[in-house]
């Protein structure tokens, strides 16, 4: 899981932070918050995909939104100490109205990731060749650059979710998933898509009348 301290580098660069303020700026004015720390909604950002997935279904379940709390407090601990935690309203506000913010929120969390694997070519072409992949995702994503595994971890797996482990998900979470890996450009990584084929779908119960 990616942790905050390894957020705030993943920022730095330039492009990455003036477009997060601008999000920031317009999501703040939309919204009643008085105060969100950047640090607070870089954490906010990322889990994007997490919403996603969980709002997939319709609605948020309480173990979603346990988990949801979970990430949000190990990318900012500093909100749990403050007498008027800002990052629960944010969250509840996202949640709330994630048609309106999703694809913008989804945009600045892609320039983050790309900007990232670009600062190195040979780790970027590796990962969109094909032919590094041994057809076996365990040892794929062993050999996997840390920050994409760190990624794909954060973004699409609960908390205590193991990379290694088989998950059992529904159709339209799977689907979701995959839908926002294109977003995101992702569907051209090939170990995304052989992680996307790691997971059991359930099967739909049909209840006749």
């Amino acid at each position: 899981m990616i942790t905050g301290s390894e957020l705030v580098n993943l920022v730095r660069n330039d492009e990455v932070f003036e477009a997060t303020m601008e999000l920031k700026k317009d999501f703040m004015k939309a919204s009643s918050f008085m105060h969100l720390g950047d640090d607070d909604f870089i954490a906010l950002i990322m889990l994007a995909p997490s919403v996603g997935v969980a709002l997939a279904n319709g609605s948020v379940s309480l173990f979603e939104e346990l988990s949801l709390n979970k990430k949000m407090r190990k990318l900012s601990r500093k909100s749990f100490f403050q007498k008027h935690d800002p990052l629960t309203p944010a969250l509840q506000f996202l949640v709330r109205r994630f048609n309106v913010w999703e694809n913008r929120f989804y945009e600045v969390l892609k320039l983050t990731m790309h900007s990232s694997l670009k600062k190195n070519d040979v780790i970027l072409d590796s990962l969109k060749n094909p032919a590094s992949l041994t057809g076996d995702f365990t040892i794929d994503i062993l050999n996997a650059p840390y920050i994409f595994v760190k990624f794909l971890s954060f973004l699409f797996l609960d908390e205590e979710d193991d990379l290694l482990n088989q998950r059992t998900i529904n159709k339209v979470e799977h689907e979701k998933i995959i839908a926002i890996g294109n977003y995101l450009e992702l569907d051209n990584i090939p170990l995304f898509q052989e992680f996307c084929e790691t997971f059991i779908i359930k099967e739909e119960i049909v209840y006749q009348a």
